[in-house]
């Protein structure tokens, strides 16, 4: 497998290809790529039947002069893929790194998880800048020399506030990140702002929906705490699911250790998510999807 600093050079592109699965695909591609001059360097595959399931592949390749050769290589698998195999494609010059922008409310655990790992290299992302609802966390945010935009949610108001928001995230980001973002977005904005968003919350057995989660998960009993990363859709946290991952806890455990516990799982998840999601390795299909 390529590690993320190699994939980040120059001359190293990544296609992601989805679609109805039949004989040929792997042959196309490898094909293709070949024809070009690239070097196949790591591959991923999977179908869910290989009678009339469906096809997912990721592919990582060396091809010199990648920037140069990128349009033409895109011509030729627009025409072998999509017209000719009814494939979707993408293709990705590793080294642009995505744009993602955080938004936030008052938790800081994810946030400044995020914006440490990126400044340590551990997420191949950029993040030009960060959006509260709450001015809180503009010292922190700033000591990491990235930009920090307070757009406060008045009751009533949540129309005009995503419009501000909209207005500094159009055309500026790849990706929306809510790191404990404590607002509900609307459908229209999901709409609007034409990146994907990816949400963490927290995950218990059973769930505790509302406020003050983590007393009635103590109030019950609960053995496990634990988060989920998912691409944010109009229905509330039922988007496509990127990453979980639990943690034990016991009765000995206070509401404090839960809520601490439960903060370290809910980083690790989202930094995973996030750096899937940045290295082109999750494919969504409807409802649900696949990690590579």
């Amino acid at each position: 497998m390529v590690t993320a600093g190699e994939s980040q050079e120059a001359d190293y592109g990544r296609l992601i290809v989805a679609g109805a699965d039949r004989p040929g695909i792997v042959a196309t591609v490898s094909g293709v790529l070949a024809e070009q001059g690239a070097n196949i360097v790591s591959l991923d595959q999977t179908t869910s039947d290989p009678s009339g399931g469906r096809f997912f592949q990721r592919t990582v390749f060396h091809l010199p002069d990648l920037s140069v050769k990128l349009d033409k290589l895109d011509d030729v698998l627009r025409l072998r893929l999509t017209e000719e195999l009814g494939l979707e494609y993408r293709l990705v010059e590793a080294r642009r790194r995505k744009r993602a922008a955080i938004l936030v409310s008052k938790a800081d655990h994810c946030l400044l998880d995020l914006l440490w790992r990126q400044r340590r290299g551990e997420l191949p992302m950029t993040i030009p800048m960060v959006i509260s609802n709450h001015p809180d966390l503009g010292p922190d945010v700033r000591s990491f020399n990235i930009p920090f935009f307070y757009v406060p949610v008045a009751k009533g108001a949540k129309a005009e506030a995503e419009k501000e928001q909209l207005a500094l995230l159009k055309d500026n980001v790849d990706l929306v990140i809510l790191a404990r973002y404590m607002q509900i977005l609307s459908g229209d904005f999901l709409a609007e702002v034409g990146v994907p968003v990816i949400n963490i919350h927290h995950s218990f057995l059973p769930a505790f929906m509302g406020a003050g989660p983590y007393q009635r998960a103590k109030d019950r009993g609960v053995k496990l705490v634990g988060a989920t990363a998912h691409y944010v859709t109009e229905d509330l946290d039922e988007g496509p699911i990127i990453e979980q991952d639990v943690i034990r806890v016991s009765h000995d455990d206070t509401v404090a250790d839960l809520q601490r516990k439960g903060a370290d799982v809910e980083r690790l998840v989202l930094a995973r998510a996030v750096a899937w999601h940045c290295d082109d390795r999750v494919i969504r299909d409807g409802n649900t999807t696949v990690v590579f």
